[in-house]
């Protein structure tokens, strides 16, 4: 196994992208909560490269049928250009088109999230739930006691797992 490349330049761009996120969020944080919650307000609005490439797709096909009905057949041409970046969309992570886009300075839905969990982390909606360590084992304690073990009474602040999954899911999903 050939060891990992640690400095470059696509490193490097990455640490930069980075910093820059990180300074990012730090001005938001300074101004507090009602600065995050217009953030959060703000990212709800923002269009994705992946958005915006299908809006223009659609776009195409629409207007090119129009075209094609109303002014000239050569416009069908418009729509077969759309069905392609669409089934290239298919076959691919991402599409050409979405990727013209991210060039041009929409950010693409992941990168959109993260910002968006930063802040909600910032802000402290995540410290009022369980995580696994407060999740009570029972087949733990049933081996325990199975093994001839002690007996354990379960803490009162270990929370059922299926309660613990819905506090997180009403929490970080929309």
């Amino acid at each position: 196994m050939l060891p990992r490349q640690t400095t470059g330049p696509a490193t490097t761009a990455a640490l930069a992208r980075r910093a820059a996120f990180e300074q990012h969020l730090a001005r938001i944080a300074e101004g507090g909560p009602a600065a995050i919650c217009e953030r959060l307000c703000d990212l709800d609005r923002e269009w994705t490269s992946g958005r915006m490439a299908k809006v223009t797709t659609g776009i195409l096909i629409l207007a090119g049928l129009l075209l094609a009905v109303f002014v000239s057949p050569w416009f069908a041409v418009l729509p077969a250009i759309g069905g392609l970046l669409l089934v290239q969309y298919v076959f691919a992570r991402r599409s050409w088109l979405g990727e013209l886009y991210h060039a041009a300075g929409y950010r693409s839905g992941l990168e959109i999230e993260e910002e968006r969990i930063a802040l909600k982390a910032l802000r402290g909606d995540f410290k009022h739930l369980p995580t696994v360590h407060d999740i009570e084992d029972r087949d733990a304690i049933s081996r325990l006691e199975g093994e001839g073990g002690m007996v354990v009474e379960p803490d009162a602040a270990k929370v059922d797992p299926q309660e613990a999954v819905r506090q997180v899911v009403e929490v970080t999903h929309h």
